[in-house]
């Protein structure tokens, strides 16, 4: 259950929908309430099957619930709890570097001697609980718990508190204590709404002798019987092993007497009446207008969040249209339309894309995509350098970053889930690329040591030869991606993948272009990469990513079929890790049409270090190491290693992180600090 109380009426000037009947006259109220009764299946040390026999969500009768066993099973005789980060138990094998421990009392439960221990963290910032554990005399088991962790030891920002509550009963024939139940109780408060929450777990009817098969377990670890949120009010309330509370019954009441009157389109269309409210400023920054009863919306995105500036187009803005329509009441299954306008008012040129995309389910994920138009595209189409960044370091320090060419096109795409573990990208579509030149030389700063370089990535000096000769080209792609063990969700009307921390998921690739207009630029490349990101326990967070490739019959190509890495040359970070791109390497200076090797590592400390300094600790930053390797045929190897901080800001707002970052190459060495602000990558800018 989720509550919240005296919550704004809106979040960063957008309206809080989906909590109308939900709150009070003061704004309070349960905003999510449902239960669930499962059958589990486990065995040691990683095999694990729920089966959900029923699910109840207050105020929607077609709806699942999302609580699950697998999420809330949490062991204290493990060394560490995952809570986003690892929180070291107060029975781990090393517990006795993180707490202080004070026998706090003593009763006994039948025969059995039990032990009040208070638990006392020794660095209170550091990952781990502080609280209270009762422990069996003799038999050195729990008995129970009652733990309690911050927001800031789980680094979720929004979290306050989070107290965990276990209680044990003696099962005679196993000669074990066995867990009885379970209760989480947290507190959140972000960006002005507040509130708290509850997840009850009530275990019985343990079966310690279970006879299992090769199919007691697979990969799918969460399925849901038929009609399992079909159960009426008789079969919740025999099996419910703990009361609803009064406010618990009143919401259930309440939402479910006003369901139908939610789904009427009377009331929705009321809804959609208040957010379709005109606004003044709606033409230059953005408006949507939504018909919620047919299940469709349009909305507009204005030019005046699209300003940047680049040297080839000078100001340019941008103006998109789109209409998404969705076929099912949980959006499973839609149809996104989209129609966009970019306009450079230097270069004098209006260009045009759109685009169809049908998703057909949720369960393979099939979806199909037609697109085409006109449109300035960087050379390396990973885009590296974003038009915000570009625009501040083209007009405040002489940086024009940003190089691209004319791309008409038109290009169909697919994408489906052929079976769990194996999903397929593939893509084919004609392309007419043409050289661009500079049209505007304006800058807010003058740098007398800089001057705008060329849109020519070969000749950055040279400012009228061009960087492509115009040409046309088929290109095909075709990805396949496996994930080896890939555990899932399924649901009625749809599968979730959970990936597997395990194994790393790769991508192989093969693109070729074809039927090009000039001789020679007809070529193939098949490449690969690997990823994968796991936790080493409460040692923090280790990433790491592979990627290897070559190409064939690729002497001549156009150098917009090379390949190109992700490189930075401004200082400016907007990633959460730094696992595909290179900190201190320009654009386009290793691109190739030969083979190549690029790997990244990355560890996150998540605290292990930094929370063991006095004073430092009291912070809560996180230490970061990460090292990048690139080798090309071409060219000598060329290495990073960084060294940095993360966790950085104020308050629960922490989405800065700086690195010193050291590259070498050919003998010479260079250093840097790189300024990390993901809040621009969350933002999409």
């Amino acid at each position: 259950v989720w509550k919240v109380k005296n919550a704004p009426k809106k979040i960063l000037g957008q309206t809080i929908r989906g909590v109308e009947g939900s709150l009070d006259s003061t704004r309070s109220g349960i905003i999510y309430l449902s239960e669930t009764i499962s059958k589990i299946s486990y065995q040691q040390p990683t095999n694990f099957n729920e089966r959900i026999i029923a699910s109840k969500v207050s105020g929607n009768d077609n709806g699942f619930s999302f609580n699950s066993a697998q999420e809330s099973t949490f062991s204290f005789y493990q060394n560490t709890i995952a809570l986003n980060t690892a929180i070291v138990s107060p029975v781990a094998r090393n517990a006795f570097n993180y707490y202080d421990y004070k026998l706090d009392g003593v009763f006994y439960q039948g025969n059995k001697l039990i032990n009040k221990i208070k638990v006392i963290p020794k660095r209170p910032n550091d990952r781990v609980f502080k609280g209270v554990i009762y422990i069996v005399e003799d038999q050195w088991q729990l008995y129970g718990i009652e733990l309690t962790t911050t927001g800031a030891a789980l680094q979720i920002p929004f979290v306050k508190e989070l107290v965990f509550k276990q209680n044990f009963k003696y099962d005679i024939t196993q000669n074990f204590w066995v867990k009885l139940s379970q209760t989480i109780d947290f507190g959140f408060g972000f960006m002005g709404l507040n509130g708290q929450g509850q997840y009850t777990c009530v275990y019985n009817n343990y079966n310690f002798s279970p006879i299992f098969n090769k199919r007691s377990f697979s990969n799918e670890v969460i399925s849901f019987e038929l009609k399992a949120n079909k159960k009426d009010s008789v079969f919740w309330n025999s099996l419910r092993p703990v009361p609803l509370t009064d406010e618990e019954l009143n919401d259930y009441i309440k939402k479910d007497s006003l369901q139908e009157l939610k789904r009427s389109k009377p009331y929705l269309d009321s809804l959609d009446r208040v957010s379709n409210k005109f606004s003044i400023t709606d033409p230059l920054i953005g408006y949507t207008y939504r018909n919620t009863s047919n299940k469709w919306r349009l909305n507009y995105k204005g030019p005046g969040r699209g300003i940047s500036f680049n040297t080839i187009q000078g100001y340019t803005s941008k103006i998109g249209l789109n209409f998404y329509k969705w076929y099912t009441e949980n959006r499973t299954k839609w149809l996104s339309i989209n129609l966009n306008s970019s306009y450079g008012l230097a270069e004098d040129k209006l260009r045009f894309t759109g685009d169809i995309t049908k998703k057909f389910n949720s369960k393979n994920n099939l979806r199909i995509t037609l697109s085409g138009g006109s449109k300035l595209t960087q050379f390396n189409d990973s885009e590296p350098i974003s038009p915000l960044i570009n625009s501040i370091a083209t007009l405040f320090f002489e940086s024009n970053y940003l190089k691209g060419y004319n791309l008409d096109f038109v290009q169909i795409k697919y994408r489906q889930e052929l079976f769990n573990g194996l999903e397929t990208f593939a893509k084919i579509g004609y392309e007419k690329r043409s050289a661009l030149f500079n049209n505007d030389n304006h800058y807010y700063i003058n740098n007398k040591e800089k001057q705008y370089s060329s849109n020519n990535p070969l000749a950055p000096e040279d400012f009228t030869t061009k960087s492509v000769d115009q040409h046309q080209v088929f290109k095909s792609q075709i990805t396949a991606r496996i994930v080896f063990g890939q555990k899932y969700v399924s649901i009625p009307d749809r599968k979730i993948n959970i990936g597997n921390e395990r194994y790393p998921r790769i991508d192989v690739t093969l693109e070729n272009g074809f039927g090009a207009s000039k001789r020679g630029f007809n070529y193939s490349q098949l490449r690969t990469e690997i990823y994968q990101n796991f936790s080493v326990a409460n040692k923090g967070d280790f990433y790491y990513r592979l990627k290897a490739g070559t190409f064939f019959s690729a002497d001549d190509i156009s150098f917009i079929d090379y390949q190109h890495f992700n490189g930075n040359q401004t200082q400016i970070g907007t990633k959460a890790n730094y696992t595909n791109v290179f900190n201190t390497i320009p654009y386009y200076d290793f691109s190739t049409n030969k083979s190549y090797l690029e790997g990244h590592i990355e560890h996150d400390f998540k605290g292990w270090i930094l929370g063991k300094i006095p004073g430092v600790n009291t912070l809560n930053f996180n230490l970061v190491f990460g090292a990048h390797l690139l080798a090309t045929q071409e060219r000598k190897p060329y290495s990073e290693f960084s060294i940095g901080i993360d966790n950085l800001g104020f308050g629960k707002y922490r989405l800065l992180r700086v690195d010193y970052v050291r590259s070498n190459f050919n003998g010479a060495q260079h250093g840097t600090f790189v300024f990390g602000l993901k809040f621009l990558g969350l933002l999409g800018l």
